[in-house]
C-alpha cells in the first residue's frame, strides 16, 4: 500500500512543504489567529517563536531559566509563553506552550539563500503530538 493511501485510511491530514534551499521544510501555521511561516525542525526539542515576531503574534511571554542551544549557536536567552492556540490546516491545538528565543541566525542562515525569513520553528513537541510523518521524496507531511 502506498504511503498517501495509508495515511489517508488512518484519517491523518496531508500538508504540502516547500522545501528551501537550505534544505529545510517551510510550512504555514496561525498562531493566536495570525498567520506565519515556519521551519519543520525534527532535531529541535521545542516549538518555537523569534522574539521579534512576539507582538506579531499576541504572545505574551516570562523569562524562562532554559538556556536554548542548536545549531550555530548556544546559551541563548529564552522566555516561555503558555496558552496560545496554533492552528494547522484544520488541526487546532489549545493551551499551547512556545519558547520565544533570538532566531536571528537562523534568519540570516535563510537570507544567504536569498529565502524570506520565518516566524519560528516546529520542533519535536509539536511534531510528537499531531504524530507527524515526513514524507522527503514528495515534500509533504501527514498530521492526526
Amino acid at each position: 500500500m502506498e504511503l498517501r493511501a495509508l495515511m489517508a485510511s488512518q484519517n491523518f491530514k496531508r500538508i504540502p512543504l516547500k522545501k528551501l534551499a537550505t534544505g529545510h521544510y517551510k510550512i504555514s501555521a496561525v498562531i493566536n489567529k495570525v498567520p506565519g511561516d515556519f521551519i519543520i525542525d525534527t532535531g529541535a526539542s521545542s516549538t518555537c517563536v523569534a522574539f521579534a515576531s512576539s507582538t506579531y503574534f499576541n504572545i505574551s511571554h516570562e523569562v524562562s531559566l532554559v538556556k536554548a542551544a542548536g545549531a550555530g549557536a548556544s546559551g541563548m536567552d529564552t522566555h516561555i509563553s503558555k496558552n496560545n492556540t496554533l492552528l494547522i490546516r484544520d488541526r487546532n491545538f489549545k493551551n499551547f506552550t512556545l519558547i520565544i528565543f533570538d532566531l536571528t541566525h537562523v534568519n540570516n542562515a535563510l537570507m544567504e539563500v536569498q529565502e524570506p525569513p520565518i516566524h519560528g520553528i516546529f520542533g519535536a513537541d509539536l511534531l510528537k503530538k499531531c504524530r507527524a510523518v515526513i514524507d522527503y521524496g514528495r515534500n509533504c507531511m501527514y498530521i492526526k
